[in-house]
């Protein structure tokens, strides 16, 4: 498996700088590389977007580096539906759950009445969410259609300067994306 250690300090002082300033960043994951950003930026989302030719009524995933970063969303639900999420957690699972409260806007959610959300167990993905004290925007870095990048390089041939910083650091040790589980009704996705 490859080295996936977390970045520097002042790798991650930058990449915090940058998302707080409603940049975008380009970092590993568990498979691929990812996009993100401020999920509660606007401006920040619609140019991930904008970047991947990606229709807003998608939605994107949010990543977090733990469960209480995500404990706004998973408090209104049944006892019930937190635990299952909690089983999959931290880990390569992306659960989708039922935004009740609508408290994520509408340009992460998209058309959807429930958020793709994960727990990473990646270090990088970690760092970044601990250091930024929120979860993040996470998207494969590719415009649609293409695959997603799976090396640097890629992620420099497909965006170049178009992103604001591209935080160093290896994949984990998965080769498929994420899987996507719908916490209610156990439906899965990929």
């Amino acid at each position: 498996m490859a080295n996936t250690s977390s970045p520097s300090f002042l790798q991650l002082a930058l990449a915090r700088q940058t998302v707080l300033a409603g940049g975008v960043i380009a970092y590993p994951t568990e498979a691929v590389w990812g996009l993100g950003c401020d999920p509660w930026n606007r401006e920040a989302v619609e140019y991930i977007l904008e970047l991947k030719r990606r229709p807003m009524e998608k939605g994107v995933i949010l990543v977090a580096a733990s469960v209480e970063q995500v404990r706004f969303l998973l408090d209104p639900l049944p006892d019930a539906v937190q635990n299952e999420a909690l089983r999959h957690w931290p880990g390569p699972v992306t659960c989708l759950l039922p935004d009740v409260n609508q408290q994520v806007p509408e340009w992460v959610r998209g058309k959807h009445s429930s958020i793709a959300v994960r727990v990473s167990d990646h270090p990088v993905v970690r760092a970044l969410c601990e250091a930024t004290g929120m979860p993040l925007v996470s998207t494969s870095c590719n415009p649609a259609g293409r695959q997603p990048a799976r090396a640097i390089w890629q992620v420099r041939r497909y965006f170049g300067d178009r992103i604001d910083r591209i935080v160093p650091g290896a994949l984990g040790g998965n080769r498929k994306p994420s899987r996507i589980i719908d916490i209610v009704t156990g439906q899965q996705f990929r």
